[in-house]
């Protein structure tokens, strides 16, 4: 590793402020945040030796200063010692990463000397203008506890600006992708998916390309099913603060507060985030069809979206009940407004500390009307409609909801990415949610 030296000086006097073997992991703005620090303790110091010669009984005055001021360097000392678990790209557990020819990477253990063929894939997929890198911690706790089990691919077709191309055109990116990582992989027998925000919408748009129902398949000797995702056995399918309901007005983006009239202007400049954000707003009807969104709660001619979400083994959606100011608590759980526990009974679990417990989800499933008239004219009433008729369509499906509070934490305004441990230097308070997504992780059938 390169040394890197960074101090701060100024005209005649000396350096200030130093740090050395500093890892690129760690934010130059983190870095000089620290040094800043470092330099206005020096010259509140030198202020303080220049006061004490012409003050009597100025000695004790100058050491309590200089008292306070080592204990606020020992607490920054702690600050950086905190970050350094997140220097190493690898977060302390070596992997192996395995690239193709379009770059796409799939990520191993290092522990097992590749002597072992994972079984099981796992998929992660990231959200709006986000990336691949988004996952890497997270791929990194999940390879540390099932080091023989499984390969991580942290999908890589829909990152930055190409997250505006629309949720059915990533979804097929992604589909594609799967079956890359598959073809390289001979030996997989079982698929998972865990998609943070508008990730979450990708994946559902992609398993349904990649759905069958394939009877012939006698690899797996666990199976109970015939229905596959490009061939293989559907274990989880989890999403992190995903927009399920869209963000279409109705009370989903908290950053809105609820206005009618904000949301209304939201609506109007979706264009803005492309055919995404017409997809996430409700806005497209092409060829008067519904919004793609509500069309992904039934089975299509061409596309399976119910069954293919329905073949999962196991369901689960973590959402922010707090904090998040993108993704709404209902949207994110698929609960009605009335439906979502009040916020007082809701305590906090010991092992890990943002996520939070409370009575058994009382959620009902309604019985679904034949139909569900959406021609209403006021704005407000139509989104509440469409909203209402995609909860009846995925709850019938039985849905984990874990409810997540950053509530208390100095990253809580940041919850949407902390929940992810999107950056760790900056959501690391994120951690025990993940450990928890991963300890609670079902390998097998």
């Amino acid at each position: 590793m390169a040394k890197t030296v960074i101090s701060l000086t100024f005209p005649g006097q000396k350096a200030v402020g130093h740090l050395e073997h500093v890892h690129d992991h760690i934010p130059l703005s983190t870095l000089l945040q620290y040094l800043a620090l470092e330099l206005l303790d020096s010259m509140e110091s030198e202020n303080d030796l220049q006061d004490a010669n012409r003050s009597e009984g100025a000695e004790n005055h100058v050491k309590m200063k200089k008292m306070k001021k080592k204990t606020g360097r020992i607490k920054r000392s702690l600050f950086v010692k905190k970050l350094s678990c997140f220097r190493s790209s690898d977060y302390g557990f070596p992997t192996i990463n395995e690239v193709d020819g379009d770059g796409n990477v799939d990520m191993k253990s290092a522990s097992t000397g590749g002597k072992h063929s994972p079984t099981h894939l796992v998929v992660m997929v990231n959200g709006l203008i986000g990336s691949a890198h988004n996952w890497r911690y997270a791929a990194k706790q999940f390879l540390k506890k099932y080091p023989e089990d499984i390969i991580v691919h942290c999908s890589e077709r829909n990152s930055s600006l190409l997250t505006f191309n629309g949720v059915d055109v990533m979804g097929n990116r992604l589909a594609n992708e799967v079956i890359s990582v598959i073809k390289r992989h001979p030996n997989l027998q079982k698929i998972s998916f865990i998609g943070h925000s508008l990730g979450g919408l990708i994946a559902r748009y992609a398993i349904a390309k990649l759905y069958t129902r394939d009877s012939t398949d006698n690899h797996c000797l666990e199976c109970t099913s015939s229905e596959r995702i490009a061939g293989l056995v559907p274990i989880n399918f989890i999403t992190i603060a995903t927009p399920h309901l869209g963000t279409g007005g109705h009370k989903q983006v908290p950053m809105f507060g609820g206005s009618n009239t904000v949301e209304k202007i939201a609506n109007q400049i979706s264009w803005v985030l492309g055919r995404t954000g017409r997809h996430l707003f409700l806005t497209d009807k092409a060829h008067g069809q519904p919004p793609l969104l509500l069309q992904m709660i039934n089975d299509c001619e061409d596309l399976k979206f119910f069954s293919a979400l329905q073949s999962f083994r196991r369901h689960v959606v973590y959402a922010n009940a707090h904090f998040d100011h993108i993704v709404g608590w209902s949207t994110a759980s698929i609960r009605r407004r009335n439906e979502l526990p009040r916020r007082k009974s809701l305590v906090r679990s010991g092992k890990y500390p943002h996520i939070l417990k409370g009575e058994q989800d009382t959620t009902v499933t309604i019985k679904q009307e034949n139909s569900i008239n959406m021609q209403v004219s006021n704005f407000k009433a139509a989104r509440a409609s469409m909203e209402e008729a995609m909860i009846r369509g995925l709850t019938k499906i039985n849905w984990e909801r874990i409810d997540v509070s950053f509530k208390g934490s100095k990253q809580r305004y940041f919850a949407h990415n902390t929940i992810q441990v999107n950056t760790p230097w900056m959501n690391s308070d994120g951690a025990d949610v993940i450990q928890h997504l991963v300890d609670n992780f079902h390998l097998h059938f």
